[in-house]
C-alpha cells in the first residue's frame, strides 16, 4: 500500500522539500515514522476522504500522528513547495504548454473555519472556494483559495502573481503564459490592462455582448482540471478548521495531478 500511494520517485521528489527530521538532544522518546509512511498515510486521506481516525493501521503511523506530522509540513509551505518541484520536472521534459493558459474557481461547502462565507450560489450557506491557473494541457500552474463570496475577479492578479517560475526543455524559466482566458466573471477593463501591462494577451468574454460558448473551446481545459480535482475526496466538503490545512489539500491534489503526468 505504501509502495503503490508513494513509489520511489515521488519519495525522491518529497525528500528535495521535506524540513529535516529534528534531533532530540536528551535522546530517547519513541520511534519516529518514516516520512513515506506517513505521507502514503496523508494521502490516503486526502483521496479518500477519511477522518484522521479512520486510517488503516497497515500505514504504520496512527491518524494523530499523520495529522501531526501533515500540521508540521503545512505550516513549512512543503505541499507548494512539493507540487513546484514536480512542475519543474515535468517542465524540464517539454511537458508544460503556456501558449493558452485558462482560468477559473470552483465552490464547496464548508462547516466552519477562516475564509468561510456565505456561498451567493448556495442558498448563503458557508462554503469556500478554490482558485486555479491550469497550462494548455490542465496541469494546475498556480492555486489559491478563498471564502465563497470572493469575485473571482479579485482572485485574477494575485494567481497570476502566485505563479512560481518553471523550468523549460530550453531557455530560462518561465512564469508568464502566453495567453490567459477567461469567463465573464473577468470582464473588468482594469484587468485587461493589467494583464497587457505584464506582457499576457487576453481572451476574456464580454458581459452581454458574445456567448461564453465559443470561449469553451479553449477554458474546457480548466473545467477538466476541476473534475480531477473531484479525485481528491477530501475536496468535496470543506472539514478543515485553518484555511492553511484546506490549502494544504488543495496543493496535494494538484501535485497528485501533475505527477501521474510525469508518470504517465
Amino acid at each position: 500500500m505504501v509502495e503503490r500511494l508513494v513509489p520511489d520517485e515521488l519519495r525522491e521528489l518529497f525528500q528535495r522539500v521535506v524540513p529535516p527530521t529534528p534531533v532530540r538532544p536528551q535522546g530517547g522518546g519513541r520511534r519516529r515514522y518514516g516520512d513515506r509512511e506517513v505521507l502514503a498515510a496523508i494521502i490516503f486521506v486526502a483521496t479518500t476522504g477519511c477522518t484522521w481516525r479512520q486510517l488503516p493501521p497497515v500505514f504504520g503511523p496512527s491518524g494523530p500522528t499523520a495529522h501531526r506530522r501533515f500540521t508540521e509540513w503545512s505550516t513549512a509551505r512543503v505541499w507548494a513547495k512539493l507540487h513546484r518541484v514536480i512542475l519543474d520536472e515535468v517542465g524540464s521534459r517539454g511537458g508544460l504548454d503556456w501558449s493558452r493558459c485558462a482560468i477559473d474557481s470552483v465552490n464547496m461547502r464548508a462547516l466552519k473555519g477562516d475564509l468561510t462565507d456565505p456561498n451567493p450560489v448556495d442558498r448563503g450557506k458557508k462554503g469556500s472556494k478554490i482558485h486555479l491557473i491550469t497550462e494548455r494541457t490542465s496541469l494546475p500552474i498556480s492555486v489559491g483559495i478563498s471564502g465563497a463570496n470572493l469575485h473571482d475577479s479579485q482572485a485574477l492578479e494575485p494567481l497570476v502573481r502566485g505563479v512560481p517560475p518553471i523550468r523549460s526543455r530550453r531557455g530560462p524559466r518561465r512564469r508568464r503564459p502566453a495567453k490567459l482566458h477567461a469567463d465573464k466573471g473577468y470582464d473588468y477593463d482594469h484587468l485587461r490592462r493589467w494583464l497587457r501591462s505584464r506582457g499576457i494577451r487576453h481572451r476574456i468574454a464580454r458581459r452581454g455582448i458574445e456567448s461564453s460558448t465559443r470561449l469553451g473551446r479553449h477554458r474546457w481545459t480548466v473545467e477538466r482540471t476541476m473534475s480531477w480535482l473531484g479525485g481528491c475526496r477530501r475536496l468535496h466538503r470543506r472539514y478543515e478548521r485553518k484555511a492553511e490545512h484546506f490549502l494544504a489539500f488543495t496543493a496535494i491534489a494538484c501535485t497528485l495531478i501533475c505527477y501521474r503526468r510525469l508518470t504517465a
